[in-house]
């Protein structure tokens, strides 16, 4: 890695950083730097998912946030993400280079349209709920968020949309409550895959030493300014940086 290329990731990933801290979609910036720079697409998948992982809890504090939900609720859903996590990273690394490459584009259009439309996918599902966590809500909740832990574990664009959409299917409501539950949990995916992926060799040091710095410089300068910015503004950049990169991605694969 090179002084420049090392100046290239610290800034992508503050950016990175700083979006997950605001409205989220922070890999749609940071993993295509580490594309960009020569990095693999694997090791680069892991490398960003490790680098924004420690950012985000850093200088978010997941952990800090206290939930009144029920352990009958919280640790069937902590549980499934353990083991979605696992699973979704070890799948990831046993993915061949070039299988990852054609997948990336449907993956990254995939996580571009949730952000997009993932409001309007929530809503619809909460809309039909009574509120109340019935015994049916819950296992189809803990099957969903398997689902999701899974996809967060192989690569997470999108992966907050998709745990609202499954806090709104169990009943839900309280959208203070169910955007720190979204963080844990993402924050749970992200953290075991880490570990999948440190123990497998697949992290890059020098890159994800670099952006972990920068993520947290981010996510800390966000904290401060970035939310003086009205969110729609921030949405907008990451739709339009997800759909540019979602063509680009596509435009590699195929041609």
């Amino acid at each position: 890695m090179t002084l420049e290329q090392a100046i290239f990731l610290f800034f992508a990933a503050a950016v990175g950083g700083a979006i997950n801290a605001v409205a989220g979609g922070g890999s749609f910036v940071a993993f295509p730097a580490l594309l960009f720079t020569g990095v693999p697409p694997v090791p680069a998948n892991a490398t960003n998912t490790l680098a924004l992982w420690v950012g985000t809890t850093a200088s978010g504090g997941a952990y800090r946030m206290k939930l009144d939900i029920p352990r009958r609720v919280m640790i069937p859903l902590i549980v499934t993400s353990v083991i979605g996590g696992v699973a979704g990273a070890l799948l990831l690394i046993k993915t061949p280079a070039q299988t990852f490459l054609k997948v990336l584009p449907w993956l990254m259009l995939g996580a571009t349209l949730l952000f997009a439309f993932g409001k309007r996918l929530t809503g619809r599902i909460s809309a039909g709920m009574s509120g109340e966590t019935s015994t049916g809500s819950m296992i189809g909740a803990t099957i969903f968020e398997l689902a999701v832990a899974l996809y967060g574990g192989y690569f997470g664009g999108g992966m907050g949309i998709l745990n609202l959409a499954m806090l709104s299917a169990l009943g839900m409501t309280d959208i203070h409550a169910m955007n720190k539950l979204k963080v844990i949990l993402g924050s749970i995916i992200n953290g075991v895959a880490a570990v999948a992926f440190i123990a497998t060799g697949f992290i890059l040091w020098p890159q994800a030493g670099v952006m972990t710095v920068g993520a947290i410089a981010g996510g800390y300068g966000a904290a401060h300014y970035a939310q003086k910015l009205p969110q729609s503004w921030i949405r907008g950049l990451v739709i339009a940086v997800g759909t540019f990169m979602t063509i680009y991605f596509f435009i590699r694969a195929y041609r």
